[in-house]
């Protein structure tokens, strides 16, 4: 019997564990997984030694993203950042330090830029201990002790190294004589009367946002840091000179002094809050408002000393962004602030990178709200990278194709040629402006609504203040940017900038009537103001 033809086996898939994944299976995951970081704020915190930054990140819901990764919407960094990384980043990304901040930051250039302010307006930068900076003053100081010594005077000062942190090289000294003359030193009046807590000298960490330089808007936080010494106060002797636990009220000095205190409580010990020191200065009938109200004047005159530094610095490393675009600076800064015996604050110095260390609970608590309260205050959003593609894509499309340009009438054009072309001029002005101002109206509500313990102190609501800081601005850029403070005060000057919403709506209106005139058109019997053409009507729609 012949033998059958071997069937010829036709391999199929073989069967398969029930747990076996797919390749298919995998790829749906992957796509799965980018799904879900598709709409996830990612943070850089590669920067940052500080294990609360990466806390805080963690409960705003952010996601960390790897150290070399340059497109995170949020860089964290301790210390301050080349202006090339922020010429680089992108309009949705958000970097924790300004350009040009370093001039109050740093201690000789915050003594050079208060002195020349001082120079103009004296009474307005009474907060700040006679200064002078050495070598370059050091004949200026030496004069100053020759007078003192006519009038039969001794005073004390507090001698620091320029660009020092953290107490180290500061001294006492009385004596003048002896300072070297090619040092680079700060040298300042000691304020021999300050405002005691049981009988210790203490000074003041107050918390600083700035979330923009253009314009500016500074954030106060309300509450910080009472930072006391660890030795009770006795004014400055020939005998008590070196004793720097009893003069100094840096933590990283007073902590190395076995009298210093460590509580859990923001009320006892070395280290206390300033929510629980207004308390006790309410308690001991002093004027907590004045007292709110001279910090918030210190720190915004010493943020306008840095505005026209910083502005400059700013718009170099961003050139072409618009006034009133997203800024993509911020910075929280540490003022640490004296009291003397009458409650007034002097300014001692300011840090554009404030320890955010947590050795004690108070440090945890007080710190902690700082950086929510200043992530939230930001309004970082997902669809930021987005709108912020799509929006140069737009831009690059209407430069190609040359759309929404107002052509200049040729040479010899007629009049009516020539008034149209400065009313299309105009309009596009109002729209722009108006587009700013919905844009600033929708920030100011997320900022109302997610302060937090922040206060906005600049721009002021009160018109009077707000007319003194402008004319503190303009002597500022005249002080430091002379050649562009021309320009700055026809920026600041512009009529456009102090209108409100209705105002240009009105003027927009107003437009149409005079283009409808021009035109030819007759122009119909119209209502209230707040009817508007169909064109204003139009343009409106796509805002």
């Amino acid at each position: 019997m012949p033998s059958l033809p071997q069937e010829r086996v036709i391999q199929g898939p073989t069967p398969l564990d029930l747990n076996t994944e797919l390749p298919y299976q995998s790829t749906m995951k992957r796509k799965v997984r980018k799904k879900k970081k598709k709409g996830t704020i990612t943070a850089n915190v590669a920067g940052t030694k500080f294990e609360i930054v990466r806390l805080v990140i963690d409960e705003m819901g952010f996601m960390k993203t790897p150290d070399e990764d340059e497109t995170s919407n949020l860089i964290w960094c301790d210390s301050a950042v080349q202006q090339e990384k922020i010429a680089e980043l992108q309009n949705y990304q958000r970097i924790n330090h300004f350009p040009g901040m370093g001039e109050i930051c740093r201690k000789d250039f915050l003594a050079r830029n208060m002195t020349k302010m001082i120079k103009s307006r004296p009474l307005d930068y009474a907060f700040v201990p006679r200064t002078w900076i050495f070598p370059a003053e050091y004949t200026q100081f030496q004069n100053y002790m020759k007078e003192l010594k006519k009038k039969r005077k001794q005073k004390t000062f507090i001698v620091k190294p320029a660009n020092g942190a953290m107490g180290h090289g500061i001294s006492l000294i009385r004596n003048g004589d002896k300072l070297p003359s090619q040092d680079h030193l700060i040298v300042q009046e000691y304020i021999e009367k300050p405002f005691l807590m049981e009988g210790y000298k203490f000074d003041l960490r107050i918390y600083i946002l700035v979330t923009s330089c253009d314009p500016l808007k500074i954030f106060l936080y309300h509450d910080g840091l009472v930072r006391m010494g660890t030795e009770k106060y006795i004014p400055p002797n020939e005998s008590n000179l070196t004793q720097l636990y009893m003069h100094l009220t840096n933590y990283s000095v007073n902590k190395h002094n076995e009298r210093f205190e460590r509580d859990e409580t923001e009320n006892k010990g070395s280290k206390r809050s300033i929510k629980w020191f207004t308390e006790f200065l309410q308690a001991n009938q002093h004027d907590v408002a004045k007292f709110w109200s001279d910090i918030s004047e210190l720190v915004v005159k010493t943020l306008i000393v840095a505005e026209p530094h910083v502005l400059h610095a700013y718009r170099m490393c961003r050139p072409g962004q618009p006034p009133g675009s997203e800024s993509v600076c911020f910075e929280v800064l540490g003022f640490d602030i004296l009291l003397d015996r009458k409650l007034k604050p002097w300014l001692l110095e300011i840090n554009r990178a404030p320890s955010f260390g947590t050795d004690q609970k108070i440090d945890y608590d007080v710190k902690k709200g700082v950086l929510l309260n200043a992530l939230k205050l930001l309004n970082i959003r997902t669809s930021d990278k987005r709108k912020n593609l799509a929006k140069q894509k737009a831009e690059a499309q209407r430069r190609l194709y040359g759309q929404n340009s107002i052509k200049r009438p040729l040479p010899g054009s007629s009049d009516w040629e020539q008034q149209r072309h400065q009313l299309e001029k105009r309009k596009e002005e109002l729209k722009e402006r108006l587009a700013q101002v919905r844009k600033q109206i929708s920030k100011e509500e997320h900022e109302n609504r997610h302060m937090g313990n922040y206060r906005r102190i600049y721009p002021p609501e009160d018109k009077t203040l707000l007319e003194k800081y402008e004319n503190l601005l303009a002597v500022a850029f005249q002080t430091f940017l002379s050649g562009r403070a021309a320009s700055f005060q026809r920026e600041l000057n512009n009529p456009l900038k102090r209108m409100k919403e209705e105002d240009i709506l009105d003027l927009l209106e107003q437009c149409e009537i005079d283009d409808e005139k021009l035109m030819g058109k007759t122009t119909k019997t119209r209502g209230p103001k707040t009817q508007i053409t169909h064109y204003v009507v139009k343009f409106l729609k796509k805002f």
